[in-house]
């Protein structure tokens, strides 16, 4: 009944925000990034979902692109790397009140995608954040897609690998929207598959890398999950 999974759902948002809130306590005393991956287990533990692991994690990728579908995918990804990651996100999110801190605390990235003149910020709190030993973690598609089909790729990845010559590896989440789907209000336990692609230089010569990994990246999605030709129309 769908009284029943709106109760799943209002009891999973609930955990996350708890998570926030632990996040940003913790902080003083942990820092970044054990305070985050603390609040992750935090998280994972109250809602019972599962993560399956594929591939490994590359201890030299300055970049993760991540596709996007839910809520979830900041904790996965926090849950399954040992590295200190700093996140790209829009500056909207840095204006929501307690997720705003939780965002600022670890000195995540804010992009500003009304104003031209943000992406000479971009680059150079991205440079700040490689030379502190972090890795670059982004939603390539900007915003959670709402099908099966992965959204286009925004620029702004490709032109922060491109300047300093990242090594970035892809990771494909599948499953994450259907455990828990803020739009839809549902919330279903389940299981998680995480899969690490290959990591690769960026090369600024070649114009079509980011569309070729976007394409890489939904035939690996499409391979492991459970979708018909009409999911992607």
């Amino acid at each position: 009944m769908k009284i029943f999974a709106h109760i799943r759902w209002l009891y999973a948002t609930i955990v996350i925000f708890l998570g926030l809130i632990l996040s940003i306590i913790l902080f003083p005393v942990f820092k970044a990034p054990r305070s985050q991956k603390i609040a992750a287990r935090f998280i994972k533990a109250l809602t019972n979902f599962d993560i399956e692991v594929e591939g490994k994690e590359d201890p030299k990728a300055q970049m993760f692109l991540i596709n996007h579908q839910s809520d979830l995918d900041i904790e996965v990804i926090e849950l399954i790397s040992n590295k200190e990651l700093a996140w790209v996100a829009k500056k909207e999110l840095f204006e929501v009140p307690f997720f705003g801190l939780a965002m600022k605390l670890p000195e995540h990235i804010a992009v500003d995608r009304k104003d031209k003149k943000s992406l000479l910020k971009l680059l150079k709190d991205a440079k700040d954040r490689l030379d502190k030993g972090k890795t670059l973690a982004i939603f390539p598609e900007g915003t959670r897609s709402k099908g099966e089909k992965m959204l286009p790729f925004k620029n702004g990845a490709k032109l922060i690998a491109d300047k300093y010559a990242l090594r970035v590896q892809p990771i494909v989440l599948i499953g994450t929207r259907n455990c828990f789907d803020i739009k839809s209000f549902t919330y279903n336990p389940g299981i998680i598959k995480a899969i690490f692609l290959d990591s690769f230089i960026a090369d600024k010569d070649d114009e079509n890398w980011l569309k070729d990994l976007r394409e890489k990246m939904q035939e690996t999605y499409n391979h492991n999950s459970t979708i018909t030709k009409e999911d992607l129309e």
